[in-house]
């Protein structure tokens, strides 16, 4: 196994959005057998250095690509897709009056009658939003043209705002029962 191989040729995956999830899972654990730091407890320092960057890097892409999100984002990086956080902050207004209108619901669920059936349709509708997103990342991604690209983009983007809130929804429900 190479350090250089991207996560897609690691698990032995083609390069694209939809995947066989049970075949990565099944190349996880294979690659997890057999680069487990633990076998290589008599190994020199050099193989066993070697043996924890791998698991690492199968660590991390196991973790991109069982992520719709990550793994989207990870394939527009693969085509040449750079993205800056920190400065690329500009979506369109109406999504970001949905996303001030979800927060608010969330900051208001405490006050309802039942706050748990509240924030279940909350988090109900999240997960809408994000299996229309992945809807429309996967159609995007059957086209290679740099406009296709860009708009794959800018789904990611708003998909980031949604497993941001769908965290803050799941910390809250945690909350919730917690105080039951």
């Amino acid at each position: 196994m190479e350090l250089t191989q991207n996560h897609f040729e690691l698990f032995g995956l083609p390069v694209a959005f939809d995947i066989d999830a049970q075949q990565l899972a099944e190349r996880y654990r294979e690659l997890q057998r057999i680069l487990h730091p633990d076998r290589y407890a008599n190994a020199s320092d050099r193989e066993r250095r070697l043996s924890i960057q791998h698991a690492a890097q199968v660590n991390d892409a196991f973790q991109t690509l069982k992520s719709s999100l990550r793994r989207a984002r990870y394939l527009l990086q693969l085509q040449g897709v750079e993205f800056d956080d920190e400065k690329e902050t500009h979506l369109d207004p109406a999504f970001l009056m949905e996303q001030m209108e979800l927060r608010e619901a969330l900051a208001d669920v405490r006050t309802e009658a039942d706050p748990v059936g509240g924030l279940n349709n909350i988090m109900m509708d999240i997960k809408t939003r994000q299996k229309a997103m992945e809807g429309q990342l996967r159609m995007l991604f059957t086209d290679d043209s740099d406009n296709k690209r860009l708009e794959a983009k800018q789904l990611v983007q708003k998909m980031q705002f949604l497993v941001r809130l769908q965290q803050e929804a799941e910390d809250l429900e945690e909350e919730l029962v917690a105080s039951l």
